[in-house]
């Protein structure tokens, strides 16, 4: 699963058009698709297709390739969605200390009652509650609520 605990790359506010977008969605479902079939698929070039890709990650609109597993291969790890609330502006900070840990996968901003989501992956429940007492020791977290992830539908 990635992990996305690397430092951000800041996205260049470059414009990013109908090719581009159908490119990245093409390059979700299949990271590994040869350039020669995306160019087929979308109807140009193998070296647009390819400067197009150059472009993209170093502008930052794509930051790696990775692989979707099989749920069955996860089935015995614990995935969980923990809704965060912060204080005041302590936001930035908090964040940077939940980057710290490997369990949080990915780390959401949002809007309403809470700040932050965070996805956690453990191997266990032992573990997964040890992530649960580490995130709510961090200074600046007022509040939060969590939910098990039972089935991918």
């Amino acid at each position: 699963m990635q992990n996305d605990n690397i430092e951000p790359k800041t996205l260049n506010p470059h414009r990013y058009d109908a090719l581009d977008q159908s490119l990245i969605a093409l390059l979700r479902n299949d990271g590994r698709a040869p350039v020669s079939e995306l160019a087929k698929q979308l109807k140009v070039s193998r070296a647009t297709v390819q400067s197009r890709i150059d472009k993209l990650i170093s502008t930052g609109a794509i930051l790696g390739f990775t692989i979707r597993a099989h749920e069955g291969l996860e089935q015995d790890t614990v995935r969980a969605m923990m809704m965060i609330e912060v204080i005041g502006r302590s936001t930035s900070q908090v964040i940077q200390l939940l980057r710290g840990i490997p369990e949080l996968v990915k780390l959401h901003t949002t809007n309403g009652k809470w700040d932050l989501v965070a996805e956690i992956n453990t191997s266990n429940l032992v573990e997964f509650d040890r992530v649960l007492r580490i995130v709510r020791e961090i200074e600046g977290i007022i509040a939060s609520e969590t939910s098990i992830l039972l089935t991918t539908i």
